[in-house]
């Protein structure tokens, strides 16, 4: 108080201390508040470079001092884990990286907060919800899915793509090899690999299965090598993700919660064009690693079995994609190149390739107190503005603003980025509804018996659509 008492006599008493007590009170950044932004996110490249970004960069406009707690939790035990802390009451966390299905469950579940009175209010928030791609905001922001009501922002858009070898694919032996057996170049460059389509594929995989001592790109295989891979896990909906995009492309359909209470499960989801499209999915399964017969090749099976260099194609999310060409972590990090991923080819010669999208919202929690709701919100407002979606893309993440992945820098950002906007408008979702973890659990336990060769594709759809026209009669989402 000392130096107080000092001005006060300088300065001519109350008055002096009046203004001095204006000019600390404006000085908000020496005395603003600490808020910590306690945040649940899947542990993965894309979470890792959000949290390496707002450590370097972040700076509340408000004058707090704020700070990104992630709890970084291992996928498989992402939505367990998740689930178990919000429906246990401990109000851990005040911001989520969510699965887009989960939001019909927790917003229901009165966990997910209701953002259109914050979006209304501010004239930024618009902006970024007008410059998002159409898909990310039915998929990450609505419930019900398509409405007008808005739960989330993306976190880190993502959609499936090809990665390739290009020290197989461009090797001059093999592509005579190639050209020998079908008739057809072997793609090199992404964009000869931008019109593979599935016939394509399945001879990639017939052509590139070697046995060990066999000969590759002039080389005698140290182990056995594989054709291809995507996704065959029972784990979580590490089939569904793969096998819905082959039912789609071949015109087929999953029960579409948009047509509840009209819409039909059973006579849908089992549809003629439907077990075509999973028959087609079973029918590639002969070209991958023996590991896919276990009904455990999932995305990070995937991944680790293309960094150890034994699966010339596969088809996986962009965000494993850093790990691929980072030599810290890869044995093929200077022989990968990436490319739209394939799809089935129409009569009239265009490729179909829709897909089930990938990727996460944040979303805010119904509990936050008034301080760290905004502090939340303006972390969203950071993060998705251009020079932090830029900073985000240049480290191996990927922009949902139109703004940003139009740019035609874009694509020089990392290799795999030409593949990502061009086929953002192909995505779609599957099931947002509370009941969306029974729907998954049963659907992903019989297509695991068809993967592994215990029923076949129609047995499979029959059983599927049965129980989930039973569920969704039971719970109201079909008359």
């Amino acid at each position: 108080m000392k130096y107080v008492k000092t001005l006060r006599a300088a300065a001519g008493g109350s008055a002096a201390v009046a203004v001095l007590s204006a000019g600390l009170m404006s000085a908000a950044p020496a005395f603003g508040e600490d808020v910590v932004l306690r945040m649940a996110v899947p542990d993965w490249p894309p979470t890792r470079i959000m949290k390496d970004l707002f450590d370097k960069s972040y700076k509340a406009k408000s004058g707090n001092n704020v700070t990104l707690e992630p709890d970084f939790i291992p996928w498989p035990d992402y939505y367990t884990r998740l689930s178990g802390s919000l429906t246990s009451g401990e109000k851990r966390y005040s911001m989520a990286v969510s699965d887009s299905q989960w939001l019909g469950a927790f917003i229901e579940g009165g966990y997910y907060q209701k953002l259109n009175d914050a979006i209304d209010a501010d004239p930024e928030l618009q902006q970024i919800m007008q410059d998002l791609n159409p898909a990310l905001v039915d998929a990450y922001s609505t419930y019900p899915h398509k409405s007008e009501n808005y739960y989330g922002f993306p976190q880190m858009p993502d959609v499936l793509v090809a990665y390739y070898r290009t020290d197989v694919f461009c090797d001059e032996s093999e592509a005579a090899a190639f050209k020998a057996k079908y008739n057809a170049d072997l793609p090199c460059t992404p964009e000869e690999m931008n019109n593979a389509d599935w016939d394509m594929v399945q001879k990639f995989g017939e052509f590139f299965g070697r046995k060990k001592g066999e000969t590759l790109s002039g080389k005698a295989l140290d182990d056995d090598f594989y054709g291809i891979a995507y996704q065959a896990g029972k784990g979580y909906d590490f089939s569904t993700m793969q096998i819905a995009s082959m039912i789609w492309q071949h015109g087929g359909d999953i029960w579409d919660e948009t047509k509840a209470p009209t819409g039909k499960a059973e006579g849908v989801v089992n549809s003629p064009e439907a077990v075509k499209g999973f028959e087609h999915y079973l029918s590639l399964l002969q070209y991958m690693p023996p590991v896919v017969k276990t009904g455990t090749m999932d995305i990070f099976k995937q991944d680790e079995l293309f960094r150890e260099g034994k699966v010339a194609y596969m088809i996986n999310w962009i965000g494993f994609a850093e790990s691929s060409i980072d030599a810290n972590t890869s044995k093929v990090s200077d022989k990968v190149d990436f490319a739209m991923a394939a799809g089935l080819k129409k009569a009239d010669g265009s490729i179909d390739r829709t897909y089930n999208i990938g990727g996460q919202p944040f979303v805010l929690m119904t509990w936050n107190d008034e301080t760290t709701n905004m502090e939340a919100l303006e972390f969203v407002k950071w993060w998705l503005s251009p020079e932090t979606q830029v900073a985000f893309a240049k480290a191996g993440g990927q922009s949902g603003l139109k703004s940003v992945y139009e740019d035609a820098s874009y694509n020089s950002f990392r290799p795999w980025n030409h593949a990502f906007g061009t086929s953002l408008n192909n995505q779609k979702d599957i099931w947002h509804i509370p009941e969306f973890f029974e729907l998954l659990v049963q659907q992903q336990a019989e297509f695991d018996k068809a993967i592994t060769g215990q029923q076949d594709a129609k047995t499979t759809l029959d059983a599927i659509a049965k129980f989930q026209e039973e569920l969704l009669q039971e719970t109201g989402h079909i008359e």
